[in-house]
């Protein structure tokens, strides 16, 4: 019968399909029963398609949940820009509706249960244009757990003379993180002894929040990074965004932040993420930034307290549709997450060596997105070659030779 279940299962998954999400639910259940560590193997041997593979790790993740006996308290926390469609149900005139809150608040409640995890969910406005937030707190209200979900607008509590927010000049000053930092406080406020965050689409499944879990509580990991490029996750991603000149972006950010890339943390921008409460409340005591780049200065941060971090598998299915860095234009989102790395490490001490160097490039060759976008569909030779494990290695490409490389192209 488990192999049936296996062979039968999709191999696709569309977010925007409720049928979809029932489905891998169920085959989770059917896992569960069977047992997370025969349905994994089986899965291996027969080389199961996307859902099954996706319904392990949600197996895994309530298996484990249900084992637990102390109570847990959690903050489950993302930020809300440009989402007026994705929160919607998918319809004719709505065709990428991923009805976005409704599927986090039932994957919350199937994993946790029947079991002490208690969790809230705090969905945050980040100054959208769209009126995400009303659109939220509709969705919230009608639904039967209503009591389980905080609707914020980071308008309302701006300006904040203590706390995170306190240099956050307005809302239009934020992208992302402001919003981000104010459903993480809000999180702490009310008790959460951790704190996860997300993205407002559904790429990641929330019934996954036990394999976060579990290094937290089993053993005190205090900062948990969910890892795309771990071999046991599942990674649906669209074609490639980016020119050829991907490589030269990647080489730098990895130099910029060795102290974070060469301790095999490559995937620092993953929306699945939990940090121990009373160590995010160290981190945001004075953050250094309020944009997307906020991961890696929270990780540094982490790191430079000597905090363990430990990364774990999820699945991801990427919801390209309606992403907000296409709608900014990548370039303009790469601007943000190299420049806001090199402040990060000059910040928190890991800025020497090539890592000063590359960002001294960076911050004298690079004016602005406009600037990486003449770089994008071009590659130095030195790079042809470069793979993963290349990237950020001077003895590949040094910071100079990067220099010159970018001073001709961008004034070709």
């Amino acid at each position: 019968m488990l192999e049936q279940r296996i062979r039968r299962s999709r191999s696709e998954f569309d977010l925007t399909d409720p049928e979809h999400q029932e489905s891998v639910r169920q085959l989770a259940e059917a896992f569960l029963e069977a047992g997370p560590e025969a349905a994994r193997a089986a899965v291996e041997e027969l080389a199961g398609p996307l859902e099954a593979r996706m319904a392990v790790l949600l197996a895994d993740s309530r298996a484990w949940i249900l084992q637990q006996r102390r109570p847990l308290r959690i903050g489950v926390v993302f930020a809300m820009w440009g989402e007026h469609r994705r929160l919607r149900p998918r319809s004719p005139d709505n065709p990428h509706g991923e009805d976005s809150l409704a599927t986090k608040l039932a994957q919350l409640d199937w994993a946790t249960r029947d079991s002490g995890v208690r969790w809230h969910l705090y969905a945050v406005d980040d100054g959208c244009p769209h009126g995400s937030a009303g659109i939220a707190r509709r969705v919230a209200q009608a639904h039967p757990l209503a009591e389980r979900v905080s609707v914020l607008s980071l308008a309302d509590a701006l300006p904040a003379a203590s706390g995170p927010l306190r240099k956050l000049a307005s809302v239009d000053a934020s992208r992302k993180a402001g919003a981000v930092m104010l459903g993480c406080s809000r999180a702490i406020e009310d008790g959460a002894e951790a704190v996860i965050y997300t993205d407002a689409d559904s790429s990641v499944h929330l019934g996954q929040v036990g394999l976060l879990l579990r290094p937290f509580a089993e053993r005190g990991i205090r900062a948990v990074l969910g890892s795309r490029k771990h071999p046991e996750s599942v990674l649906v991603k669209e074609a490639a965004r980016w020119g050829i000149g991907i490589k030269v972006l990647r080489h730098m950010q990895r130099m910029i932040g060795h102290a974070i890339f060469s301790r095999g943390i490559l995937d620092t921008q993953a929306a699945f993420k939990l940090y121990e409460s009373a160590l995010l409340r160290e981190i945001l005591a004075d953050p250094t930034v309020y944009d997307f780049s906020f991961d890696t200065d929270w990780i540094l941060a982490a790191l430079r307290r000597g905090v363990t971090i430990e990364q774990v598998p999820f699945a991801f299915i990427d919801s390209a549709a309606e992403s907000a860095s296409i709608a900014q234009g990548p370039m303009t989102t790469w601007e943000t997450l190299l420049f806001g790395l090199a402040k990060a490490v000059r910040r928190h001490g890991y800025c020497t060596g090539a890592a000063a160097e590359m960002a001294a490039v960076l911050e004298e060759e690079i004016a602005d997105h406009r600037d990486l976008e003449k770089l994008i569909d071009r590659l130095p030779p030195e790079l042809e070659a470069a793979e993963e494990a290349d990237y950020g290695d001077p003895r590949c490409m040094s910071p100079e030779a990067l220099r010159a490389w970018i001073r001709a192209t961008r004034d070709a």
